[in-house]
């Protein structure tokens, strides 16, 4: 019970921070020795994440979706999320046995991944061109789509999905509020169908008979991400990126270190 409640709390610290909330989960699973049947656990505390995030995002996605029946530029937002979307789609078809078969079982792989991402918030977060779009709904549809195609690099574990789509956003001339909250909006069509195609595909090796710990992970996934999610955007604008970056170097490079030395 404890560890699930510390991998429900990782889970939500994580997910939509630029630190790789699964290269995180799977390094601490790794190195507690927790492995659930069929990775239910590890799939379903996502749930609590996703559902943090649209409790947040409520009013401004119902507001959304109502507008859209009769405003072109609320059909621009929808139709600019759906594009950014559309890459992992296909691309998470297409290799999904192969990233959860072998990239989600290399370790070393995703600490290195934690150490290169982190140089890369370091830098982009000094030479990121001056922003020209400051409104995550009104992204253009051709950056809206390159967003969507670093999105992919996130399928191998330890990149990060919100740090993939930031760092793209960036070199377009994305600001940095505007950047993570197009992130975050982004990351529920793009999660939630991650998960239900993860559910679906691992359907025959499901395990539910550990219901306490994975409610327990659940509650903690979602409460720790509504303080996150609240919390992260005025930090970045404040702060930027470069915490994160050390953040990821600091915890890859200690993995790696313990990887090699045999733990």
């Amino acid at each position: 019970m404890l560890i699930a409640a510390l991998l429900g709390l990782l889970e939500g610290l994580t997910e939509f921070l630029p630190v790789s909330s699964t290269g995180h989960l799977l390094l601490a699973g790794h190195f507690l020795g927790f492995e659930s049947a069929g990775k239910t656990f590890e799939v379903v505390i996502q749930l609590g994440a996703i559902l943090a995030l649209f409790s947040v995002y409520a009013v401004k996605l119902g507001g959304l979706a109502l507008a859209a029946r009769h405003d072109p530029a609320a059909r621009r937002s929808v139709v600019s999320i759906l594009l950014a979307f559309l890459p992992a789609v296909v691309v998470g078809l297409l290799l999904h046995d192969f990233i959860k078969t072998v990239l989600f079982e290399t370790p070393k792989l995703i600490a290195i991944m934690l150490i290169l991402g982190g140089f890369v918030l370091l830098v982009i977060d000094r030479i990121a061109p001056k922003p020209v779009n400051f409104d995550a709904l009104g992204l253009p549809f051709g950056k809206s789509l390159a967003i969507g195609f670093c999105q992919c690099l996130a399928m191998v574990p330890g990149v990060s999905r919100s740090g993939a789509t930031i760092v793209g956003a960036l070199l377009m001339g994305v600001e940095k509020r505007a950047a993570a909250e197009f992130s975050f909006l982004l990351s529920l069509p793009t999660m939630g169908a991650a998960v239900a195609y993860d559910l679906y595909k691992t359907r025959d090796l499901l395990d539910f008979s550990a219901m306490g710990q994975i409610a327990i992970g659940f509650g903690m996934a979602f409460l720790t991400a509504i303080l996150v999610v609240r919390w992260l955007l005025n930090f970045i604008g404040k702060h930027g990126y470069s915490v994160f970056g050390w953040w990821r170097i600091i915890i890859g490079s200690v993995a790696l270190a313990a990887l090699m030395a045999g733990f």
